[in-house]
C-alpha cells in the first residue's frame, strides 16, 4: 500500500472540485428558474439533494463502524446532519495524506500510509455514489433540455462530450483507487490497458445516455417503466448475490438499492466473482434495449426524431456501443491485470485489507 504526493495533490484538488460542483448545481438551478423552467430546476436540486443525503448516510455509517468513541461519533453525526460530512472526510484524507507524504517523522510508518490510503478509498467510493446518483441523472436531464428545448451549438456538443468523459473517468479512477488499496491486486497499467478500459466505459456510457434521452423524447412513460424495471432487476441481482457490504441490515438494503441504480448505467461486479457470464448478459440486454429504443423512435417519430441531428446521433449511438463492447473484449482478453499477475486468481475477488473496500463494487 502506498500513498504518493500525486495522490495528495489530487485529494486537495478534490476539495475545490467538490465545492465547485455545488456552485455549478446552484447556478444551473438559478438559471432554470430565471428561464421559468421550474420543473428542470427542481429536478436538478432533487438529484443533488438525494445524492447528498445518501452520501451523508453512508459516510456517517462508516465513521460509526470505524470509531468506538461515543463523543467523537456524536460530533461526526452533527457534521453529517448539516450535510458537510464529505468535507470532514476530505479533511481527514488531507491530514493523513500530508503525514504519509510530507511529514518525515511519520511517513515511514506503514500505519500512516494505510490511514491515508483508506481515507482516499473511502472518498473514492463516495464519489462513485455521487457520479451515478447525481452527475449522470443531471447530465441526462441537461442533454434532454438541449435536444428538446434549444439549439445545440458546437460548444455545447463539446461540453456534452467532456461531461460524458468525466463520468466515465470517475469510474476508471475508482477502479484504479480500488486496486491500489488492495494488497496483492495488480493495478491497471498505464498505456493500452488504461486506454482500452477508459474507452470501454466512455463509449458504452455515452451510447446508453444518448439512447435514454431519445426514449424520453419519445415517451416519458416508457422511459419511466424501462428505468424502473432495470433498477429493480439490478436490486434483485444484488440481493441474489447476498452482498455483505454494510454492518446493519437496513444499510445493506439501501446499499443494494443504490447498486440497482448503478447498474442502470454501467456494469459493476457486485460481489467480486467471475463476471464472464454476467457481463455478457448485461451487454446483450443493453444492445437489445438500445436497438429497441431507436426502433421506437423511428416508429413514433417525435419532433426531434425528424431532424438530421437525430439521424447522425442514432448512427453514432450504434457505433459507440459497438466500439465500447469491442474495447471491453480487448481489455478482458489482452490487458486485464489478472492475465499478467503471478499468483493472483482469475476472479476479481475483493480481498486484501480488512474493511468495507474489500466488499464494495468492482467496475
Amino acid at each position: 500500500m502506498s500513498f504518493t504526493k500525486w495522490n495528495f495533490i489530487m485529494t486537495v484538488f478534490g476539495i475545490f472540485s467538490f465545492l465547485f460542483d455545488i456552485g455549478v448545481d446552484l447556478w444551473i438551478s438559478f438559471k432554470y428558474f430565471q428561464q421559468e423552467l421550474h420543473l428542470f430546476a427542481l429536478l436538478t436540486i432533487y438529484f443533488a439533494l438525494v445524492s447528498t443525503l445518501i452520501v451523508q448516510t453512508f459516510s456517517y455509517s462508516w465513521f460509526k463502524d470505524d470509531d468506538d468513541d461515543d463523543k467523537s461519533t456524536k460530533s461526526v453525526l452533527i457534521t453529517h446532519l448539516f450535510l458537510v460530512g464529505a468535507l470532514l472526510r476530505y479533511w481527514f484524507a488531507v491530514k493523513y495524506g500530508y503525514q504519509a507524504t510530507y511529514d518525515h517523522r511519520r511517513c515511514k510508518f506503514q500505519a500512516t500510509k494505510q490511514k491515508a490510503v483508506c481515507a482516499m478509498t473511502d472518498l473514492s467510493m463516495l464519489r462513485c455514489f455521487k457520479t451515478y446518483l447525481e452527475s449522470t441523472p443531471q447530465f441526462i436531464l441537461q442533454l434532454y433540455i438541449l435536444m428538446e428545448h434549444g439549439h445545440i451549438t458546437i460548444m455545447q456538443y463539446l461540453s456534452i462530450l467532456i461531461s460524458a468523459f468525466s463520468i466515465s473517468w470517475s469510474t476508471v479512477d475508482y477502479q484504479m483507487s480500488l486496486r491500489k488499496s488492495l494488497p496483492g491486486k495488480k493495478g491497471i497499467s498505464v498505456g493500452f490497458p488504461l486506454l482500452s478500459y477508459t474507452l470501454y466505459k466512455f463509449f458504452t456510457l455515452t451510447s446508453w445516455i444518448v439512447s435514454v434521452v431519445f426514449l424520453i423524447t419519445c415517451n416519458i412513460y416508457i422511459f419511466a417503466g424501462l428505468v424502473t424495471s432495470l433498477g429493480i432487476a439490478g436490486f434483485c441481482w444484488a440481493w441474489m448475490q447476498d452482498t455483505d457490504f454494510c454492518t446493519s441490515k437496513g444499510m445493506e438494503i439501501l446499499y443494494r438499492a443504490v447498486v440497482g441504480i448503478f447498474l442502470i448505467f454501467t456494469f459493476f461486479n457486485v460481489k467480486g466473482a467471475k463476471t464472464r457470464v454476467s457481463v455478457c448478459v448485461y451487454y446483450s440486454v443493453r444492445v437489445l434495449c438500445t436497438l429497441g429504443i431507436l426502433a421506437l423512435c423511428f416508429y413514433l417519430r417525435p419532433t426531434f426524431a425528424r431532424t438530421f441531428i437525430f439521424a447522425v446521433l442514432s448512427v453514432a449511438t450504434v457505433v459507440t456501443l459497438g466500439l465500447g463492447i469491442l474495447s471491453l473484449i480487448l481489455y478482458y482478453a489482452c490487458f486485464h491485470p489478472t492475465l499478467h499477475a503471478i499468483g493472483q486468481t482469475s476472479e476479481d475477488v475483493v480481498d486484501g485489507i480488512p474493511g468495507r473496500i474489500q466488499r464494495f463494487l468492482m467496475p
